[in-house]
């Protein structure tokens, strides 16, 4: 018997075929291809008629629906003229907004972020951070400004949640196919696609770069994962905050080094860098470079030119959220730069720390971020000082309120989170293109003047909605769970649609305290279950994959859930995501938010409610405490009680119960004949006319540009003139300065005497200082009264600044006098203060340097 040998292993090649539509729907590909369809209603129509359910399973992704599109199906629409005609007037729609030019003169912005919530097809997020910065490219997109964005294409991004029976979270990573994504790849002039390198411990790492239309905009995405890079190094672009801390380190290099290579290969040429948190600090390191290799100059001569063009943003108020490295960890893989920088490994350390001698701290990137940003701000007006508190101790000699950190109010962008029905109602009584001045409170108050019916009416198609998704999401969810059929079943039935209905849904941070509710669960089984007054509260988030406290209140919540007394009552959906939260924003009656003060930043969950007229019962943190009017919605007090957080805890519930009882529900359940509470209505009317206008996308474009991007501008052109010669020589003004500053001496002072130790309201302070300047111009200088209010032996509040007159300078000493009425009364402590002051400062801490006389 002869054996034929045969070749059994299979070879396969990868081959990608396009469906191709017929020329008819052509347009439909173009359409597709820019995520402007994701905020455009009758683009998302269109494609959703051509097949409602698929559009659903596919995530509500055009990209994905056309490339799988049937052919038969594809010659029928073909032929269809009412759907040709919907094509046409949607593609007329979009070719108008594309031609609108660039509505003002301005900075071209480099908008660098780490994550990206465009919409649910495009896994580029996490979470808050990633929609603001979303929305953010949004809103660039509808004010036409001279915008793009630069970040990180991910295989896997973010994890999809899943719940075990017992309430653990399960983390799925389904790949992204990048054929069915609205990216495609940026090329160079020969047709190649364009690809940077960015150095890793020795190697070049090669990232692909794509582009993602956002309507006149772009956003840019790097891709390590190809052939062209080891395994470990394709992994850099896997997972959106995967890994350990040395992997975040690589993806952070990859970010800041490889964007700015990027737009240095498009010739981009942005003059303003905006930095959305700190993963993106290293892109100040790579320009440093750049500008000492390209343009000859010197490290200092370098920080100022960069300076002048950089903003840094803050998130968040927790010390522990800002990224940081140990030293040999970044030696690792930035060591060459500090010889390409012309300076030594401790200077370079010492730009990520606050002691640059301490060699146990960390190297961390907010710091290193303030420091080579003119401009720093947080993300509401609490956020700017929690700020300027947590980074006082970088500018010793300032008080807290004194630091330059400022703040623009995060905000959300109106057309991807309004519900249609009520924009279409809005719209029929604010007028037909008031969406281009939506931060007009005068448009918005005209909500009044809508039938309470009739937009109570629009509110409950809008609740039946939602609660009609969650009966089919928990049916789904908990049998492929295995919970038994008459649990499934009864709680099913218990969701009453003319229930208020409460809503929670947010990242399971243990700060936000999500089970803070069921402090007392009797109190609260007692508020659920009255049958003449159902209560349904809804629950969603995800927590990161190593937070197990956050995973603790998840299950903490699934088992409450599952209790007969609460069943139907209190519900967690599983797998929350931007549609998910367009249903929850849109359908709740109250948005509830309970973290502990001063943790949140912002948020932005409730503002989405908020436009759409779902009142906010929240703590008085981020967004809230500038949002919240006692007419339109409700709070918990803003002041702590106790120091231990437990009774704090504690406390805070029982002031949920007690509001909840005796405002929140008598007030929905108050109804007249028609079945319409007044009062309710009210309290809905004013959050849409008094609330919403405030924290929409334009308002917060529009601070960005009038607070930071135009000054900042304006610096970067001042700088930049004859090759860089002001920045030349304000570095070398700073050098000059800072050498001589431990010279300066105080020659006569008789300030301190009897006279002004105590002084009646008539009074004058008088004072005369002489001070040998070291050779320093003493109109470089200024000497300032300071008077301070002692609130404990560590913390002084500044009370006022008063300037002295340089009375003149001879022979290298400077005479300052001062004389003014102090206006106030009390005990006081002050003192003198020197600094150094330059016409290209911003502020006075640009050079922190500071004599006391």
């Amino acid at each position: 018997m002869i054996l034929m040998q045969t070749n059994s292993e299979m070879k396969l090649h990868r081959i990608f075929i396009k469906n191709e539509l017929p020329a008819a729907l052509e347009p439909l590909t173009r359409l597709a291809n820019n995520i402007w369809w994701s905020w455009n209603a009758s683009a998302q129509e269109l494609f959703s008629s051509i097949d409602p359910d698929k559009f659903v399973e596919l995530n509500y992704n055009p990209v994905a629906l056309l490339e799988t599109l049937d052919p038969s199906r594809a010659q029928e629409l073909a032929k269809d003229k009412k759907f040709l005609s919907q094509l046409k007037a949607v593609e007329k729609s979009f070719d108008a907004y594309l031609a609108e030019p660039l509505k003002r003169k301005s900075p071209k912005i480099a908008y660098f972020s780490m994550e990206y919530g465009l919409h649910i097809s495009l896994k580029l997020y996490s979470g808050g951070l990633g929609v603001l910065a979303g929305d953010y490219l949004k809103e660039a997109s509808d004010s036409n400004v001279n915008l793009f964005g630069m970040g990180l294409l991910y295989r896997y991004g973010y994890f999809n949640q899943g719940l075990s029976i017992n309430g653990d979270q399960i983390h799925k990573y389904p790949a992204q196919k990048f054929t069915q994504l609205p990216v495609e790849p940026v090329r160079n002039e020969d047709g190649s696609w364009l690809k940077i390198t960015v150095p890793v411990q020795g190697r070049m790492v090669v990232a692909k770069v794509w582009k993602l239309p956002i309507g006149r905009i772009n956003l840019y995405l790097l891709d390590t994962d190809h052939e062209d890079n080891q395994q470990d190094d394709r992994a850099l672009t896997h997972m959106l905050y995967g890994g350990d801390n040395e992997h975040r380190l690589k993806q952070e290099i990859l970010l800041g080094i490889g964007g700015v290579r990027a737009i240095e290969a498009m010739g981009l040429e942005p003059e303003v860098y905006h930095l959305n948190e700190g993963h993106a600090g290293f892109l100040s390191i790579e320009r440093l470079k750049n500008h000492v290799q390209q343009d000859g100059m010197n490290f200092n001569e370098a920080v100022e030119a960069v300076r002048a063009s950089s903003l840094y943003t803050t998130h968040t108020p927790v010390p522990a959220g800002h990224d940081h490295f140990p030293e040999h960890m970044l030696r690792n893989y930035l060591y060459n730069y500090a010889a390409d920088l012309g300076i030594d490994w401790k200077e370079f350390v010492a730009l990520g720390r606050l002691n640059p001698d301490d060699e146990g701290e960390d190297f961390n990137m907010s710091k290193l971020s303030i420091r080579l940003s003119q401009r720093v701000n947080g993300v509401s007006k609490l956020h700017g000082e929690v700020s300027q508190e947590m980074f006082t101790s970088l500018y010793p000699g300032y008080t807290t309120e004194e630091v330059h950190i400022g703040y623009v109010t995060n905000s959300v962008h109106y057309p991807t989170w309004i519900a249609n029905d009520l924009h279409e109602l809005y719209s029929t009584q604010f007028g037909k293109n008031w969406l281009r001045d939506q931060s007009n409170k005068d448009v918005w108050r005209k909500v009044h003047k809508i039938d309470d019916k009739k937009l109570f009416d629009v509110r409950h198609t809008l609740k039946v909605r939602l609660l009609e998704y969650v009966r089919e999401k928990l049916e789904v969810d908990m049998r492929r769970r295995g919970e038994r059929p008459k649990a499934i079943i009864d709680i099913v039935n218990n969701i009453n649609d003319n229930a208020l209905v409460f809503g929670f849904a947010r990242r399971f941070a243990t700060y936000k305290r999500a089970t803070l509710l069921f402090k007392n669960e009797e109190r609260l089984m007692e508020l659920v279950n009255d049958a003449d007054r159902p209560v349904i509260f809804l629950f969603a988030g995800k927590a990161h994959p190593a937070d197990q406290g956050g995973q603790d209140l998840i299950r903490h919540i699934i088992h409450v859930s599952k209790k007969p007394e609460f069943a139907g009552k209190v519900i967690f959906l599983e797998d929350y995501n931007m549609e998910m939260a367009k249903l929850l924003t849109q359908g709740v009656d109250v948005w509830l938010n309970t973290p502990t003060r001063p943790l949140e930043a912002s948020g932005t969950s409730g503002m989405k409610a908020a436009l759409n007229g779902s009142v906010n019962f929240s703590v008085l943190d981020g967004w809230w405490a500038e949002g919240y009017r006692p007419d339109a919605g409700w709070a918990l007090p803003l002041e702590r009680t106790y120091e231990e957080q437990y009774l704090q805890d504690e406390l805070d519930a029982e002031t949920i119960y007690a509001i909840l009882e005796d405002e929140i529900i008598p007030t929905f359940y108050r109804r007249d004949e028609n079945g319409i509470s007044k009062d309710w209505m009210g309290f809905v009317k004013q959050i849409i006319a008094e609330v919403a206008p405030t924290f929409t996308m334009k308002r917060m474009m529009d601070d960005y540009y009038d607070r930071f991007y135009l000054p900042l501008g304006k610096s970067q052109t001042a700088a930049s003139k004859s090759k860089w010669k002001p920045a030349r020589e304000f570095a070398a003004w700073k050098q000059d300065v800072s050498e001589k500053w431990s010279g300066i001496h105080v020659v006569d002072n008789n300030s301190f005497d009897s006279v002004n130790e105590s002084l009646t309201m008539s009074s004058k302070f008088n004072a005369e200082v002489v001070i040998d300047t070291n050779g320093i111009d003493a109109k470089g200088l200024v000497l300032e009264y300071c008077a301070y209010r002692r609130l404990s032996e560590e913390k002084l509040e500044l009370i006022r600044t008063e300037p002295f007159k340089l009375a003149g300078q001879k022979d290298g000493k400077a005479t300052f006098t001062i004389s003014f009425d102090p206006q106030y009364t009390g005990v006081f402590e002050y003192g003198f203060r020197l600094r150094p002051t330059h016409k290209l400062m911003p502020h006075a801490q640009d050079l922190n340097l500071i004599f006391w006389v």
